[in-house]
């Protein structure tokens, strides 16, 4: 039986190529893994009111420079996707709180509130600081915020989103926006009825990039 064999300087070759591949794809897999997107250029309809770019805020300092909100383009496109749900749907939409959040913000953050039930220890890092957290509530079709029992922040177990302590509209509204997130990629925080996490959230690093 005649036996095939490469040669030395054709093994060489397809190592090489090999290894140009492995570096092309590490490559391109670090670039995805700092990209973040705004928002508003997927979808310059979307509704933001990003509290940490004012005092209005639990710290009552300003904490971000600018009141653009980015994400990682996954989480971007799925919340897009629940956002059109909710118009077709209930003829309501998403207004947009916070999204991607620098480390450095998140040390302050702790600094003020040191509780892992509302703020993730940044020793561990945040979902918001892989761009893959979102803040958000449901308004009409006039651009008012709707009854979810609690508002924005509000650190007590009023804003756990299985609270019975709230009128049956704003369960009814939490139902609603926990539906149209859900479905689309999001799993809701445990404690805070406005937050949810993309799923699969992991596989993207912590980043300390500035909010332009």
């Amino acid at each position: 039986m005649k036996k095939n064999y490469l040669s030395a300087s054709s093994a060489a070759g397809i190592n090489k190529v090999l290894l140009f591949l492995l570096l092309f794809v590490s490559a391109v897999h670090s670039q995805n893994d700092t990209s973040l997107v705004l928002l508003k250029s997927l979808d310059s309809t979307i509704i933001t009111d990003v509290k940490y770019a004012t005092e209005n805020n639990f710290t009552k300092k300003v904490l971000y420079p600018s009141a653009k909100v980015y994400l990682r383009r996954e989480a971007a496109v799925q919340l897009i996707k629940a956002n059109e749900f909710l118009k077709k749907a209930f003829n309501l939409r998403l207004k947009v709180y916070d999204g991607y959040r620098p480390l450095s913000v998140q040390k302050f953050m702790w600094s003020i509130l040191p509780n892992e039930n509302y703020v993730a220890d940044p020793a561990k890092g945040s979902r918001h600081n892989r761009g893959c957290a979102i803040d958000v509530t449901l308004i009409d079709s006039n651009g008012l915020e709707l009854d979810m029992g609690t508002a924005y922040d509000d650190f007590t177990e009023k804003a756990h989103p299985e609270c019975n302590d709230i009128s049956e509209r704003a369960k009814a509204n939490r139902k609603i926006l926990n539906l149209a997130m859900v479905q689309f990629g999001f799993k809701r925080m445990d404690t805070e009825w406005w937050h949810f996490d993309l799923i699969g959230w992991e596989k993207y690093s912590i980043l300390d990039v500035p909010v332009k």
